[in-house]
């Protein structure tokens, strides 16, 4: 599948997630078979407008919020680990956004001086 389909899908485990909604819970509210909702969440599967409208009304959510942290890709370029990156960071609170920050900083310093 292509790398959409795995941002998608993670997009909607961290939001099923925050919900505190087991994928069968999920599955049940977007009247969607289970084994489907976990495909769809891996990105095993292309999501159909119809699946992700269920999914998205299941969650409470609208599609703006589903798509919200997905950075388009351009050209060659691949944007699939950032998506995924900052799908993350959006899950957490502002000081553990600011901690994670200092983090990737900490890191850079590392790699400069290793260079």
């Amino acid at each position: 599948m292509s790398d959409i389909t795995k941002i998608v899908g993670n997009r909607i485990r961290i939001i099923r997630n925050e919900k505190g909604l087991s994928q069968e819970e999920l599955a049940h509210k977007a009247n969607i078979d289970p084994s489907h909702l976990g495909r769809l969440e891996r990105g095993e599967r292309n999501p159909s407008l119809v699946s992700l409208e269920q999914v998205v009304n299941a969650l409470e959510i609208t599609f703006e919020d589903l798509f919200k942290y997905i950075q388009p890709s351009y050209g060659d370029t691949d944007h699939t680990t950032l998506s995924l990156l900052v799908n993350r960071l959006a899950t957490l609170g502002v000081d553990d956004q600011k901690l994670m920050l200092n983090l990737i900083d900490d890191v850079f310093k590392l790699m400069k001086h290793k260079v």
